[in-house]
């Protein structure tokens, strides 16, 4: 397990990146979406200190927990941590409700209707959070950790659509402790881990695993087949969202006189 000064020095070190990022952009600040759940609470806890005076959280309920709003508030508040709140339920609802309304007077049948509501949230909440970035010029920064990077569990151009990744090389045990260090409490740190897509959804029931099983995979130690096997067909199917686009490179014509 890792000591405690280990931990404090790559907090720091991750601090320090951050504002080296900031700067080398010619950028102000940070913004960073605050769900409540551990991950962005830490995200949330270097952002603040690396930038106490330019950082932001925003609150992006779309027909969720009240108890994810809560928490939130409560994390911000304990970083000192300026906050907007942004509902974007009336926005989704809208959206979704004229697409799946259009498709269905052209006989389409909807068959990953639940999957498209869902990423259909994150990509607002993208949207949204470049809203607030580029208003202020601030930088985006994503809360995904190892296991999610790895297995491909973010929304392509929602969660996935950031500036700065400061957590995607930490298990989700590491994020905890990590969690800790900040200041952290135990129910924040051991909250099941949800990205709010529907009502009921859990990251591990998605992915058919636990984080606890995926950690073990990243680090090297000994899973079962069935758990290799599934950690690598995520991996695979989810490769192209670590990609920027394939374009076809077609010869330049020329002009004719």
């Amino acid at each position: 397990m890792w000591t405690d000064k280990e931990i404090t020095g790559r907090i720091k070190q991750t601090v320090d990146w951050l504002r080296e990022r900031v700067t080398e952009a010619k950028a102000k600040g940070l913004v960073v979406g605050i769900s409540g759940g551990v991950d962005s609470a830490v995200v949330a806890g270097l952002c603040s200190r690396a930038f106490p005076e330019n950082c932001i959280g925003v609150i992006m309920p779309s027909q969720s927990d009240p108890d994810d709003k809560e928490d939130a508030l409560w994390i911000a508040e304990g970083f000192e941590l300026r906050t907007i709140e942004v509902n974007l339920g009336g926005a989704h609802t809208q959206i979704m409700g004229q697409v799946k309304k259009d498709l269905e007077s052209q006989g389409c049948k909807l068959e990953g209707e639940k999957i498209s509501q869902g990423n259909l949230k994150a990509r607002l909440r993208m949207s949204t959070l470049y809203s607030v970035a580029n208003a202020l010029n601030y930088m985006v920064v994503g809360t995904d950790n190892a296991p999610e990077s790895f297995t491909g569990y973010f929304t392509k151009y929602g969660d996935g659509g950031v500036d700065l990744l400061p957590i995607s090389s930490l298990t989700k045990a590491e994020v905890r402790a990590w969690a800790r260090m900040l200041g952290l409490p135990m129910r924040i740190a051991t909250r099941v881990p949800t990205a709010g897509l529907w009502e009921g959804q859990t990251d591990e029931a998605e992915l058919g695993l636990t984080y606890d099983q995926i950690d073990r995979y990243l680090i090297g130690e000994k899973v079962s087949s069935e758990v290799q096997e599934r950690v690598e067909a995520l991996h695979r199917q989810s490769e192209h969202k670590r990609h920027l686009p394939p374009s076809l490179e077609l010869p330049m014509l020329k002009v004719l006189d």
